[in-house]
């Protein structure tokens, strides 16, 4: 015996609010290039809002369910990778539907990340340092703390001062409740917050987290060091572009200038340079026959 469900029944199991979701998820990956997925850890309320009114021209972001998501995507055809995609969507996630390519995504999420004080259990990023100065802090069972993180203090002017940096925490390792505690007073916030890409989808490309990590600066280095040996490569084939013609017309004249000034070709652009040298190889030949006892007078 079959069961049919009427459509308040319908409507009671699945609400109004998740049948759009899952109408809109069959609907955007074809209206846009790119389909990331974000993991929101550490992600707080404020920045996703931040992010949605800053780039909401540029970027779509939507919370989702998992397996709403997942089986909105069974409906979708022709997007290549979407399968995969699917695959990735683990714990809280958010999707991101863009034109913008997954790398400049990445690029805007980092420059958009936070500082947030450390927990006990939180894995260190990186080395987390103590500087050198006053706390600001008054002596006490605070004292304590700084010896056990092996953090040396002296009190100056009624406070705590440390004496020197002192790394309290290298990067992989556990942060401990108490050294949590002690980073959070000395106002040390030492944990990444933001949105990552943790996957994306672009023009039948896959891309993971660790595809999309760009260093700028070194990028940038790397193209203007190619540019370089292109260029000078291209000067010494005499390779002519709009790049190369100054520099190539200027060797071409300094060479032939070379070439006159050795065969002692007279010309408005020679004239003085050759005389000078006449000049000194008169004067060169001078001391030779004073050398050896000859005397123009």
């Amino acid at each position: 015996m079959v069961r049919i469900l009427s459509s308040n029944q319908l409507t009671k199991k699945y609400p109004k609010k998740k049948q759009l979701l899952y109408q809109d998820l069959q609907e955007l990956p074809s209206k846009y290039q790119v389909i990331a997925l974000s993991k929101m850890n550490k992600v707080r309320a404020t920045q996703l809002m931040t992010l949605r009114k800053k780039f909401h021209n540029q970027i779509y972001i939507r919370i989702i369910k998992n397996k709403v998501a997942q089986r909105a995507f069974e409906k979708v055809r022709g997007i290549a990778g979407i399968e995969d995609l699917s695959k990735e969507l683990e714990g809280q996630c958010a999707l991101m539907f863009t034109n913008l390519s997954p790398f400049k995504l990445n690029l805007i999420f980092g420059e958009n990340k936070v500082f947030l004080p450390a927990k006990g259990g939180d894995i260190a990023p990186k080395d987390i340092t103590i500087p050198a100065g006053n706390t600001g802090i008054p002596p006490g069972p605070v004292l304590s703390e700084f010896k056990e993180a092996k953090v040396a203090t002296k009190i100056d002017q009624g406070s705590i001062a440390v004496t020197k940096d002192t790394i309290v925490a290298r990067s992989g390792e556990v942060i401990s409740q108490k050294l949590a505690s002690l980073l959070s007073k000395v106002n040390i916030k030492p944990i990444e917050a933001g949105v990552l890409v943790n996957y994306a989808i672009s023009e039948g490309l896959q891309f993971r987290e660790q595809d999309l990590q760009l260093d700028v600066k070194e990028y940038l280095k790397e193209l203007q060091q190619s540019y370089s040996s292109a260029l000078n490569f291209a000067l010494e084939i005499v390779y002519f572009a709009p790049e190369t013609m100054s520099s190539l017309l200027s060797l071409a004249h300094q060479k032939s200038l070379n070439v006159a000034v050795t065969a002692g070709y007279i010309s408005d652009d020679t004239i003085e340079i050759v005389i000078n040298k006449a000049q000194a190889k008169a004067y060169g030949l001078t001391e030779i026959l004073k050398s050896k006892g000859y005397d123009h007078q």
